[in-house]
């Protein structure tokens, strides 16, 4: 398909793009004033079927402490993909070596405390203007703020809220150092018993308690998820332990407390995030207090800090039920002759191979050479499969794409690093009709103008990572897929049009991955 561009014009030695079709969206984008290198032109746009299929990674990946920004916790099941779980496993560290809780300590309560992404724009509040602080019995005001935590799923099963029961669980294997590597689908041997619990209702909260005759603070704690752990099991584990080997470092700590499991009972609901860095559980306890005249009384309630972030080993473990899902046929029927729908799913799933067919390569390297054109964009477009994926769970904005067994980002991302330059530019994610571009100019350029050899561009659900203190991006396998929950399922290729190009009578209503292509033709005076 040809559409006519108003006008190409050269300014300097930069080339400025003025544009004017018959549809309402431009094809072209800014892309090409970066490359191409040329005088008077007559600009053209057209598109191409080309190849996409499924690649598999056998929904396993790494989940070790490198690998997670966050941690997620959670299931979701949906009739599609299948069902997905999160567990969270991970080391527990004393705050201090050595640690003294004095004379005759006696636990009072332990804490699991989680920090999850929450909305913070969705607060409710609710103040008891007469509550009584039980430690002292004294008289005061209790606010708490309550928010959803940011959710991957199902807000409501049928009509109820969704929500699980964690469990914590003690971990029984020795689980290494934190620069050890880690699978989602590592098992370790974990206790039968509970350590502790809690109904989760999906939403955080943070309470203020003042003191009402002079407005101090008496506890003022962040939001968080807050499961109450057996404080039985935690006073002969821990405190009881007081100036015992066990206590007296890190090296002998971990051996002794191996650590825990963070589990739900469910199979469906949501996955949600949360900060591994912040996870700890708090130990609060009193003992005996020897006055200078020998007296003994009881200390005011103490609090000691279990930590589960730092350098401990920590990873998620993920686990999967495809049977009888469209996914699962679709991975046993991989073919690289081209699937009609494309599967991507974060956190171990699947993701898509997309290929620029040979003869759309030949066809667009004649032009090139007998028509003297010059490649201004290039984009593959992907859009969602409607039939398949019709639901109102969030859609992702971002993809990875790298060209197959690549150790650096396309060529596109790093000659066009200073410029407007998008890789992924997502359209209608609120509706259903959602499409994504893929930014190749670059690529493509060298493929026709440079003979450079096409290779398969792999696509996978998850963002690049980037330097907190640069901003520059960490490398081509430092992504987010590990604790990216969303998924989609994308149309694929068209069988019986694969590499040709596509007639303008049919390019509006045209859903299969194709590659659209605007160059520039030089006029020939």
């Amino acid at each position: 398909m040809i559409n006519k561009l108003k006008s190409l014009i050269t300014l300097g030695s930069a080339l400025v793009l003025t544009l004017a079709v018959v549809s309402c969206e431009s094809d072209l984008d800014n892309l090409g004033e970066q490359l191409f290198d040329g005088n008077s032109a007559e600009g053209v746009e057209t598109a191409y079927s080309i190849v996409g299929f499924n690649h598999t990674y056998g929904d396993v990946i790494r989940t070790d402490a490198g690998k997670l920004g966050y941690g997620t916790l959670g299931a979701f099941t949906e009739p599609v993909f299948g069902m997905q779980k999160s567990s969270y496993v991970s080391q527990v560290r004393m705050s201090t070596d050595n640690a003294d809780f004095g004379s005759n300590a006696v636990l009072d309560s332990a804490v699991l405390v989680i920090n999850p992404l929450y909305e913070k724009d969705s607060v409710t509040t609710t103040t008891k203007d007469d509550y009584i602080y039980p430690i002292g019995n004294v008289d005061a005001k209790k606010v708490v703020n309550t928010y959803p935590v940011s959710k991957y799923g199902k807000y409501y099963i049928g009509a109820s809220r969704a929500g699980f029961k964690i469990n914590v669980r003690e971990v029984n294997d020795f689980l290494g150092a934190y620069a050890d590597e880690k699978l989602s689908n590592k098992a370790v041997n974990v206790s039968s018993t509970v350590i502790g619990s809690k109904d989760f209702d999906g939403n955080v909260n943070s309470v203020v308690i003042t003191k009402k005759s002079d407005n101090s603070e008496l506890l003022n704690t962040e939001v968080g998820l807050r499961i109450p752990l057996d404080k039985d099991f935690f006073q002969t584990k821990i405190i009881a332990k007081n100036k015992q080997p066990e206590l007296t470092s890190a090296a002998n700590f971990i051996r002794y407390f191996k650590g825990i499991q963070i589990s739900v009972e469910e199979n469906d609901g949501y996955i949600f995030k949360f900060d591994p860095s912040l996870v700890a559980i708090k130990l609060y306890y009193k003992n005996d207090v020897t006055a200078t005249d020998g007296t003994v009384t009881r200390s005011e309630l103490m609090e000691y800090d279990l930590s589960l972030g730092g350098v401990n080993a920590k990873f998620n473990q993920i686990e999967y039920n495809r049977t009888g899902t469209p996914y699962a046929d679709a991975i046993a029927g991989i073919t690289e002759a081209g699937q009609s729908q494309l599967f991507a799913q974060g956190m171990g799933g699947s993701g898509l191979t997309v290929r620029i067919p040979a003869q759309t390569v030949a066809t667009l390297r004649d032009l090139y050479k007998n028509q003297k054109t010059g490649i201004v964009t290039a984009k593959i477009r992907l859009y969602t499969d409607e039939s398949i994926w019709k639901n109102t769970f969030a859609k992702p904005s971002y993809f990875t794409v790298k060209e197959k067994d690549a150790t650096d980002f396309l060529s596109d991302m790093s000659a066009l690093a200073n410029t407007t330059y998008t890789l992924i530019r997502p359209y209608n994610l609120d509706k259903d009709d959602a499409y994504y571009d893929i930014g190749i100019t670059k690529t493509l350029k060298d493929i026709i103008e440079q003979a450079k050899e096409p290779k398969d561009l792999i696509v996978d659900l998850g963002g690049y990572l980037s330097s907190s203190s640069t901003g520059l991006m960490l490398g081509v396998d430092n992504t987010d897929r590990a604790y990216t929950p969303n998924r989609i399922v994308l149309k694929g290729t068209d069988a019986n049009n694969v590499g040709k190009e596509i007639p303008a009578n049919l390019l509006k209503d045209y859903k299969n991955i194709q590659l659209r292509v605007a160059y520039s033709k030089k006029i020939i005076k």
